[in-house]
């Protein structure tokens, strides 16, 4: 099945797109965790957060101390934004570090599918405290770009698949980026992949993010590449996961965070 990711290296969500794949999860769904991965310390994944109503479903990224990206499918028919809260600073996703209130949601002005154009931003009501657990990621440029092959990290509490594994506490795994074309092709039922997508996973499987992982970081070489998305299955043989590909959202990130501070 296709699944959108929200916190765990590749997401699995019951809802099907096409019959065969969807994005890893949705809002109030709770989501998987990393597959493959290891346990880790939020202090090594500072920018890593956890969207919550009444229990994680989805994974975010520290921009700023007022600002938090994620996936669009994840928050999309969330109206009220204050129903949704930030845990930032704790490895566990049930406790400690520090619980923020949303204050709204901001969707990419052409993200018009639940896949193509899969950001959303989260202003914070009240601004985080930056310590050594709650640090900003580093944004690209809109000309950067990384070879293929390069290992970079996606994290969450997401479906590990593994029942000695739990999904309380924050896992990680390395992954490749993926040839962008041989990608489209390996998707090419399902619509291919576009310009605003990235891929990241072994050939052979093994490691990628899966449900409950949805809007959490893809970071390579210490810059937010990707943010968690959707893909067949999690860690199946032949098909990387697909994030949305950051630079291709720069500029409106930037826009719309200064934007509103001038507004406030």
């Amino acid at each position: 099945m296709l699944r959108t990711f929200g916190i765990a290296i590749l997401l699995c969500t019951a809802s099907l797109v096409n019959g065969s794949y969807a994005p890893r999860s949705k809002p109030g769904q709770s989501g998987g965790r990393i597959v493959g991965g290891i346990a880790v310390n939020i202090t090594d994944y500072p920018y890593q957060v956890s969207l919550q109503r009444s229990q994680h479903f989805c994974g975010g990224s520290v921009l700023n101390d007022r600002w938090i990206l994620t996936a669009a499918h994840c928050t999309k028919g969330i109206t009220n934004a204050s129903v949704l809260k930030v845990r930032a600073g704790s490895s566990e996703v049930r406790s400690g570090g520090i619980l923020a209130q949303v204050r709204d949601i901001y969707f990419h002005p052409k993200q018009n599918s639940w896949s193509n154009y899969d950001f959303s931003l989260l202003e914070l009501k009240e601004p985080l405290e930056l310590s050594k657990r709650i640090q900003p990621i580093s944004l690209p440029s809109h000309e950067d770009s990384f070879e293929d092959g390069t290992l970079c990290d996606v994290s969450g509490w997401g479906n590990t698949r593994n029942a000695n594994e739990s999904s309380l506490s924050l896992r990680a795994a390395s992954v490749p980026l993926y040839n962008q074309e041989k990608c489209s092709k390996v998707y090419k039922d399902y619509g291919g992949v576009s310009e605003s997508m990235i891929c990241a996973g072994y050939e052979e499987g093994g490691k990628d993010s899966c449900q409950g992982d949805s809007g959490g970081p893809l970071v390579c070489e210490g810059v937010l590449v990707g943010v968690v998305s959707w893909g067949k299955g999690c860690a199946d043989p032949g098909y990387p996961g697909v994030y949305g590909r950051v630079t291709s959202a720069v500029e409106w990130i930037a826009e719309t965070m200064n934007e509103v501070v001038s507004l406030r």
